[in-house]
């Protein structure tokens, strides 16, 4: 069978994608930290003597740790009630490794997003967005963040995270976010 250029090129661009390998960090013994998730994970080996192994086989993520899913940094999203700006106790956690990171890192900042639902009167919302940004950025410089490192915008409605028009997307809403 004679292949034309152009079916050559599709055959070594699919032997690139199925035969390459990705990762998204590394253990502090060099292997690959792409080859679990939370709970552990089992040592594979794929026949031809590679192994791979993920966080859960006792060593420790040694990428950026704001990507590892399994540290509390990973958690970027704060939600809140309805009409609140108060800081729900399930995330005080997030926040203090958040306030720990920042401290122990005090060349990086963060921008806190303060986002509302579609409810309310647009100026309301932008409001309530300000406020409920201020409430996380003065719980981290309670906890002894530079204020230096922190900045904060409010969207308001303006930037929904679902757009739906019920309360499980309104609730997705109501948020405020860190972005490094």
């Amino acid at each position: 069978m004679k292949l034309t250029r152009p079916a050559w090129l599709a055959v070594a661009l699919a032997a690139f994608i199925f035969g390459g390998c990705s990762s998204t960090g590394t253990r502090d013994d060099g292997e690959g930290g792409a080859g679990g998730g939370a709970g552990g994970a089992d040592v594979v080996d794929g026949g031809g003597g590679a192994q791979t192994a993920g966080i859960g086989q006792g060593g420790s993520w040694a990428g950026d740790p704001l990507e590892n899913p399994d540290s509390l940094l990973y958690t970027r999203k704060i939600y809140f009630d309805f009409d609140r700006s108060e800081i729900r106790s399930e995330y005080l956690p997030v926040l203090r490794a958040h306030a720990e990171y920042l401290s122990r890192n005090p060349g990086v900042n963060v921008t806190i997003e303060g986002h509302c639902d579609e409810r309310g009167a647009r100026e309301y919302n932008i409001g309530l967005g300000e406020r409920r940004a201020a409430s996380i950025q003065r719980f981290l410089e309670a906890e002894g963040v530079d204020s230096a490192q922190i900045s904060s915008i409010s969207y308001g409605e303006e930037r929904p995270q679902n757009h739906g028009h019920n309360e499980s997307a309104w609730s997705l809403n109501r948020r405020g976010v860190l972005v490094y």
